[in-house]
């Protein structure tokens, strides 16, 4: 098999996985890292308090905390998931470094945002309205495109996602070779 089938191959399975992993809902992200999250929390709150946990909800004082699947941004990793599978040339094993560490990255900072508007909650804070809409808008975007970033100047990540893909199948398509071959019957 030549080089450029298998790079087509390579561009299908890549392509393939992100779509059934999508599906149904991010189940399988929600599935993973939602455990990932409110345990950590709860550890982290019962060094200050009495908290009990009853499924997704934190209870402390009367007060319930509760982990809905936007805390958990399953959206959030299932991006830096399809920015790791659409960006190509990148042997499996490092593929799997980069994305164990995008993921992990992204679940410390999640904990933590999670627990300091907990405290917030917890505290009867003025501000945790519009906290929490600064961390849900904002800093949930910049976590993604920050993580990303400093994983490609980490990693050395040369190829760009979606894009590197698109143009290796546009240079080895028929449409590329029949715009060569019009102008090549002008001249």
């Amino acid at each position: 098999m030549d080089k450029t089938a298998k790079q087509f191959i390579d561009i299908f399975v890549r392509y393939a996985i992100l779509i059934l992993s999508a599906f149904p809902n991010l189940y399988l992200f929600y599935l993973v890292f939602t455990p990932l999250t409110i345990y950590p929390i709860y550890f982290l709150l019962s060094l200050f308090f009495e908290p009990s946990l009853m499924g997704n909800i934190i209870l402390i004082n009367n007060i319930p905390i509760e982990i809905i699947n936007a805390c958990i941004s399953g959206s959030a990793y299932y991006l830096l998931f399809m920015l790791n599978l659409s960006t190509p040339n990148i042997r499996v094993k490092k593929r799997i470094k980069i994305m164990f560490l995008a993921f992990a990255s992204l679940l410390i900072l999640n904990i933590l945002r999670i627990f300091f508007l907990s405290l917030m909650v917890i505290n009867d804070s003025v501000w945790f309205g519009i906290t929490h809409m600064f961390f849900w808008y904002a800093l949930s975007i910049v976590f993604v495109i920050g993580i990303w970033f400093l994983e490609v100047r980490f990693f050395k990540i040369k190829q760009t996602p979606f894009y590197s893909d698109l143009k290796f199948i546009y240079k080895n398509s028929s449409l590329k070779k029949s715009k060569s071959s019009k102008s090549a019957n002008k001249n």
